[in-house]
């Protein structure tokens, strides 16, 4: 008889459990009075649709507390099966929706699906933060070497973020940009003397267009003088003359050494000539004396 009666209590729990594991009335109530109006079948059917009722109906109950219409909650559910991060799209909406910032579901959702933080888009959309740009080195026209530091302050552009470049891409081009101006600098003075003018000329360039941020300002915070590439061109052109000349001397002395040795050679061939040429004069007034005709008279 106890064993049947505890059977039966934990039949009775677990049947209860199931049952309100189906039928969430504790959410549905909960939305209930916060104001959400859910039906209670689409909180069950959420169940099949392996979508947790919970995260669904608190996020309905954040949304309508802070103001926001026209969420429904298919598209919660929507968000989430396409494996969205559906806590942090609310938060991004509710921040933008705080500061006037003209922000969608549809384009909230876009960003997150994109691999996007959201609610850290809209956070610096909101308030800017600084890119540090590394060390930028340049070439005025007088041949110094200028290495300059430079901070970029950004912020969101929610309607370029699907698609857009990210933070490399600013520094990329931030950085060409104040390469391009130290390059046309007249001397390094002008450099230091005056380093808004490389803020101006590579702001007014436009180097924010196709990427996720817009620049709002471009200071240089540090510039270092570096090498004199000029001076030092000038001594390797030098180095470089001088070597050619050597090389140049050189191969006329080759070349006079070799006309020396070929006339060298040229007098002792003809020394030869003139040798075998004495040699052959006994042989002749010998034949000559012999035929008789040592004085142009024969016998």
């Amino acid at each position: 008889m106890a064993v049947s009666t505890i059977l039966l209590v934990a039949a009775i729990v677990f049947g209860l459990w199931l049952f309100f594991f189906i039928f969430p009335i504790n959410l549905w109530i909960t939305a209930l009075f916060s104001g959400v109006r859910i039906n209670l079948v689409d909180l069950v059917f959420m169940r099949f649709r392996k979508v947790p009722p919970k995260l669904i109906v608190n996020s309905m109950i954040i949304a309508n507390k802070a103001g926001l219409q026209n969420i429904t909650t298919s598209q919660l559910e929507t968000h989430y099966l396409a494996h969205g991060n559906l806590p942090s799209v609310i938060k991004a909406l509710i921040v933008a929706d705080k500061a006037n910032l003209n922000l969608t579901f549809k384009q909230a959702t876009a960003i997150d699906l994109a691999g996007r933080d959201v609610l850290h888009a809209v956070q610096v959309s909101v308030t800017p933060y600084v890119v540090i740009v590394p060390a930028i080195t340049g070439v005025s026209i007088d041949g110094i070497q200028m290495i300059a530091i430079a901070r970029v302050t950004v912020r969101t552009n929610l309607q370029r973020l699907v698609g857009g470049a990210g933070e490399e891409t600013i520094k990329a081009r931030v950085g060409q940009g104040i390469i391009s101006c130290i390059g046309t600098a007249k001397n390094y003075l002008e450099v230091l003397e005056n380093p808004e003018s490389i803020s101006k000329s590579v702001l007014a360039n436009g180097l924010d267009s196709g990427t996720a941020f817009e620049i709002l300002s471009i200071d240089i915070a540090d510039i270092d003088i570096g090498e004199n590439i000029g001076a030092a061109l000038q001594i390797d052109r030098a180095a470089a003359d001088l070597n050619i000349a050597k090389a140049k001397a050189e191969e006329k002395r080759a070349m006079a050494v070799a006309q020396e040795q070929e006339m060298t050679a040229r007098v002792q061939e003809a020394k030869a000539k003139v040798i075998q040429a004495e040699a052959e004069i006994p042989a002749a007034l010998s034949d000559s004396f012999r035929k008789g005709t040592l004085f142009g008279v024969r016998k």
